[in-house]
């Protein structure tokens, strides 16, 4: 069964750095976009990063995409999230997600992605 499984998530200082990892198995394609999709209380859910598994195709959301770099790992199925100089809006449960392309990144539908992980906390105190 597919599993994505999330780590690196904490509580760090405004300004700081955490560096997330998602370890996918069991996906069902030969190539598939994983990245990650955060939401805090009261706000919609919002696409951070995507990469595709072929190349170095990147998403960056508007907010993070100076701060943030995604990458994966040589077997394709690990990547990993750097986040630096943190804000305390970047605060919320961050999603690693998997689907064949990278539409809903780009697309702003993160109901269309097929699998998620179960999220791992990521809290700035300013």
């Amino acid at each position: 069964q597919v599993r994505l499984v999330e780590s690196g998530g904490g509580s760090v200082q405004a300004g700081g750095t955490l560096t997330l990892s998602c370890a996918a198995s069991g996906l069902p394609y030969s190539s598939h976009c994983l990245g990650w999709f955060r939401q805090a209380p009261g706000k919609e859910r919002e696409g951070v990063a995507a990469i595709f598994s072929k190349g170095s195709t990147t998403y960056y959301g508007d907010s993070v995409k100076d701060r943030f770099t995604i990458s994966r790992g040589n077997d394709r199925n690990t990547v990993y999230l750097q986040m630096n100089n943190l804000k305390p809006e970047d605060t919320g449960l961050y999603h690693c997600a998997a689907d064949l392309g990278c539409g809903g990144w780009w697309d702003h539908r993160p109901s269309q992605i097929v699998y998620w992980g179960q999220g791992t906390q990521v809290t700035v105190s300013s």
